[in-house]
């Protein structure tokens, strides 16, 4: 079994940054933790970021520049650097990870930006 936890959500103005963590505990032999996502109210869950195995990353359109998306594979955490954050980036931001073809999702951390 695998647990996953975020953390480092909060409430901030417009123009401030963030950091978000993920841990993934449990049974984490050959977890892979890879990706964060959110989802803001009345809308679908969208990908922010992703990072591969060799450390290749990808943004959305939307974050590009202002995020930075990391990991320590010896910790099994993911990290999300958030910076220049805007009104719009409000959601709840979930983590992703995916061990033997199964995918693993937090609770997820509530991020809220204030003009």
């Amino acid at each position: 079994q695998v647990q996953l936890v975020e953390s480092g959500g909060g409430l901030v103005q417009a123009g401030g940054s963030l950091r978000l963590s993920c841990v993934a505990s449990g049974d984490t032999f050959n977890i892979n933790c890879m990706a964060w996502y959110r989802q803001a109210p009345e809308k679908t869950r969208e990908l922010v970021a992703r990072i591969t195995g060799s450390g290749i990353t990808n943004y959305a359109d939307s974050v590009k520049g202002r995020a930075t998306i990391s990991r320590d594979n010896v910790k099994n955490t993911v990290y999300l650097q958030m910076n220049s954050l805007k009104p719009e980036d409000t959601a709840v931001y979930y983590c992703k990870c995916t061990r033997y073809f199964i995918d693993y999702w937090g609770q997820g951390t509530q991020v809220t930006v204030s003009s």
